[in-house]
């Protein structure tokens, strides 16, 4: 019997394992033509909508920031029919207002990592070229910042995200930088996520905690691994109380651009892609691709 679609995922970050709030829980692996998901897939039912769990670094934080496989994960999430994913992460803050504590739902991003990461399903036969203009899907956004102001949560509404490389933390110059580069939070994972799941027209909208103050702030203790794992532990209840709200509140359809996202973003005659990839890339390219053109 073929399982029911599960449209919304949470893809759980540093300190976020587990929901326990999941009811009918049942775990899958998916397998990809990129590999293997960080874990298996929890999914259950939370305040009445299905709902898929899966943490980035897998259980007991044992993948790095450059070693996560998003290329599998994303591909795992659409194959579960999944059209929306809230991305919860540990951020430090690049903006004296954005303090520890705090929860900021950003609208824009800017990729600082080395090129290390595949940022894409495509190539190999088929050129595609999608816009990140507006990396994080406005209408899912939106909503995650109602459920957390919803819970009491001191959120701010929109900000820069830049994501770094990794594992290690900036130093005091490239602190600096960023704050000039006007990043207001920043982060490990957010790239590739959200291009990714914009290549698989899936909303992606990101629920960033405020950890630290990186290392730019002169009265404040610069950022480690022990800090973000201690203060992380205070917000990871509320992130499943709004988590919660939101899958309460998030209405089924999607006004937004994302469902569509790869209409126009094809260079390639899509008649000449390659076979592999049109088995390979089925989940994604489904609805965009015809018979191959036959040969002659």
């Amino acid at each position: 019997m073929a399982r029911e679609p599960v449209k919304l995922a949470i893809i759980g970050g540093s300190g976020l394992y587990q929901m326990e709030a999941l009811q009918d829980v049942e775990e899958v692996r998916i397998p990809t033509p990129f590999g293997d998901p960080s874990d298996a897939i929890v999914i259950g039912t939370l305040e009445g909508r299905r709902v898929a769990f899966l943490p980035r670094h897998g259980r007991g934080h044992r993948i790095a920031p450059s070693e996560i496989n998003s290329r599998a994960n994303i591909y795992a999430l659409k194959v579960l029919g999944v059209e929306r994913i809230v991305a919860v992460s540990a951020c430090g803050s690049l903006r004296e207002e954005f303090a520890p504590g705090h929860v900021v739902v950003p609208d824009q991003l800017i990729d600082a990592t080395k090129g290390k990461r595949p940022y894409t399903f495509f190539g190999n036969g088929l050129v595609v070229h999608i816009s990140m203009a507006d990396p994080f899907c406005p209408h899912l956004s939106e909503y995650v910042y109602r459920a957390v102001k919803a819970v009491g949560g001191t959120v701010h509404k929109g900000g820069t995200f830049i994501t770094i490389e990794g594992p290690r933390f900036s130093t005091k110059a490239e602190s600096r930088v960023w704050r000039q580069w006007g990043a207001d939070i920043i982060g490990m994972t957010a790239v590739p996520e959200a291009q990714l799941a914009r290549e698989a027209e899936i909303c992606y909208a990101a629920m960033a905690h405020v950890t630290d103050y990186d290392v730019w702030h002169e009265s404040e203790e610069p950022v480690t691994a022990e800090m973000v794992i201690q203060r992380l532990a205070a917000n990871v209840a509320l992130a499943k109380e709004a988590i919660r709200v939101l899958a309460r509140i998030l209405p089924d359809e999607r006004p937004c651009a994302c469902g569509s996202a790869l209409q126009h973003a094809f260079a390639t005659d899509l008649s000449l892609v390659p076979e592999s990839l049109r088995r390979d890339l089925a989940p994604i390219l489904g609805k965009y691709l015809q018979p191959p053109r036959p040969a002659g």
